[in-house]
C-alpha cells in the first residue's frame, strides 16, 4: 500500500490517493468522517475548527460500500476557500499585477515553522507558498487515510486507540487505566475534553490550556498509541529498513510539531537494569507464546511480539503565538515581531488522533507486505492460518 496527499491549507480542497488496498474491504465515507470529526475536537482548538467541518468524499476505488482493488481517492473540500480564491487562485495573475498588489504576501518567517527554510529551499520570496503546504491542515488527509487503514485492521481483529498522557507537564497516573483494553480506553477518552484516560489529570490539563491561552502562549504534550491483536512477526530483523519499530517511529515523527518518540518504557530504560526492562516469555495452550510484561512495547528485534504495541510521541508547543517571537524580514532584513497566521493554545488532543491514524497506516502497510493482499478474504485466511502456526510453533 502506498499513498500521496495533496492540497494547501487555504486551497480549494485536500486530496489523498491510496493504492494497493485489497478488494472486497468494506469502506464508507461515514467511517472516515467520524475520525475527521475527532481530529477537529479537543479542548484548546482554535477558530479554524469552527470554519471547516471536514467531510470526505470517496471519488474512486469503491463501489457499493466495498473496495475494488483499484486506487481509492479521498477528497475534503475547504469551506473557507471562497474567502481565498483571489489569494490562492490557480490561474496566472494579470500581466500588469505588481508584487505589492498580491494580497496577504508573507515575507516575515515565523520561528518554529517551515517558512524560512522552505523559502530558501524552493526559492519563494512569498512565504505563503511554503506555509500553505507545511500547515498541519495536511493531517486531515493523514487521518482520512488512517481511517481506511483502521478499517482494514479492524477486519483482521486488530484494534487501535490513542490517548493523551501529558500536557504542559501534567502527567496521567497509569494506574487509573491499567488493565483496560483498547475498547474500554476508547469509551473513556471519547467523552473527555482532552482525550485523556485519567479524569483528575484531565481537569488539570484543561486548566493548563486555559492558562496558556490567557497568557497568549501555547503548550505541548505526549500522546500514546496502543494496538492490540497484532500477531507476532510483522516486520523483520534482516535489514534496517524492514524493522517495524523504525517505520513506526518514522511515522510518528512525520506528524507536524512532533519532536520525539519512544516505544514501551522508552527513555526510562536508560535508568533501569536489564532485568527490569526485558519481558520474560511464557506459553499456555490458550494464548500460545506471550510475555509476562510488556516493557518493550510489543516490539522485539524489529518485529511485533504479539503483545500490545505501545508507542508514544511528544508534540512541541505550537510555535504560532499570540505572544509572538522575534524574527527577520527576508526583504528588508530588519527585525520584527512575528505575525500570527492562526493559533491554538494546545493541539495535543487532536495530535493524538493524528498519531493513532499514522501508526495504523504504517502497520497496515507492513501487514500487506507480509500477506497476499489483493483480496480481503484471502488475506484474512492467510492471517488466520499464520496465527494458528505462531500459537502452535
Amino acid at each position: 500500500m502506498r499513498y500521496f496527499t495533496a492540497g494547501e491549507s487555504h486551497g480549494p480542497q485536500l486530496t489523498a490517493i491510496i493504492e494497493g488496498l485489497p478488494a472486497q474491504m468494506e469502506l464508507t465515507a461515514e467511517m472516515i468522517n467520524k475520525e475527521l470529526t475527532r481530529r477537529q475536537g479537543g479542548h484548546g482548538r482554535g477558530r479554524r475548527m469552527q470554519i471547516e467541518k471536514d467531510q470526505v468524499e470517496i471519488t474512486s476505488g469503491v463501489r457499493h460500500g466495498k473496495t475494488l482493488g483499484s486506487p481509492v481517492t479521498l477528497t475534503v473540500v475547504n469551506d473557507d476557500w471562497k474567502h481565498w480564491t483571489s489569494i490562492m487562485g490557480i490561474e496566472p495573475l494579470p500581466e500588469d499585477t505588481k508584487p505589492e498588489d498580491i494580497r496577504r504576501q508573507i515575507t516575515r518567517p515565523r520561528p518554529g515553522h517551515a517558512d524560512l527554510v522552505g523559502g530558501i529551499k524552493y526559492g519563494h520570496r512569498d512565504l505563503r507558498n511554503i506555509l500553505e503546504r507545511s500547515s498541519a491542515r495536511e493531517t486531515t488527509m493523514r487521518v482520512a487515510i488512517g481511517a481506511v487503514a483502521k478499517q482494514f485492521l479492524r477486519e483482521l481483529g486488530i484494534r487501535t486507540v490513542a490517548h493523551v498522557t501529558e500536557i504542559g507537564g501534567i502527567t496521567t497516573n497509569p494506574d487509573t487505566y491499567a488493565g483496560k483494553d483498547v475498547e474500554e480506553l476508547r469509551v473513556i477518552i471519547e467523552s473527555d475534553p482532552v482525550y485523556c484516560a485519567d479524569p483528575e489529570a484531565s481537569k488539570r490539563m484543561v486548566e493548563a490550556i486555559d492558562t496558556a491561552k490567557e497568557r497568549g502562549d501555547t503548550i505541548g504534550g505526549v500522546v500514546e498509541v496502543v494496538i492490540e491483536g497484532c500477531p507476532p512477526g510483522i516486520g523483520s530483523h534482516v535489514q534496517f529498513d524492514r524493522k517495524l519499530d523504525g517505520k513506526l517511529a518514522g511515522a510518528m515523527m512525520s506528524i507536524n510539531a512532533f519532536k520525539g518518540v519512544e516505544v514501551g518504557l522508552g527513555f526510562e530504560m536508560a535508568k533501569k537494569y536489564g532485568s527490569e526492562v526485558h519481558d520474560e516469555i511464557a506459553w499456555d495452550e490458550e494464548r500460545g507464546y506471550y510475555r509476562k510484561s510488556n516493557r518493550l512495547g510489543g516490539l522485539e528485534g524489529g518485529m511485533t511480539s504479539g503483545m500490545p504495541i505501545v508507542i508514544r510521541g511528544v508534540m512541541k508547543p505550537i510555535p504560532t503565538l499570540y505572544k509572538p517571537l522575534e524574527s527577520v524580514d527576508i526583504d528588508s532584513k530588519e527585525p520584527f515581531v512575528a505575525t500570527i497566521e492562526r493559533s491554538d493554545p494546545c493541539a495535543v488532543p487532536a495530535a493524538s488522533v493524528v498519531a493513532e491514524h499514522v501508526i495504523a497506516t504504517e502497520l497496515a502497510k507492513a501487514i500487506m507486505d507480509e500477506f497476499r493482499s489483493d483480496m480481503m478474504d484471502a488475506l484474512k485466511q492467510d492471517m488466520e492460518a499464520y496465527r494458528r502456526y505462531a500459537k502452535e510453533f
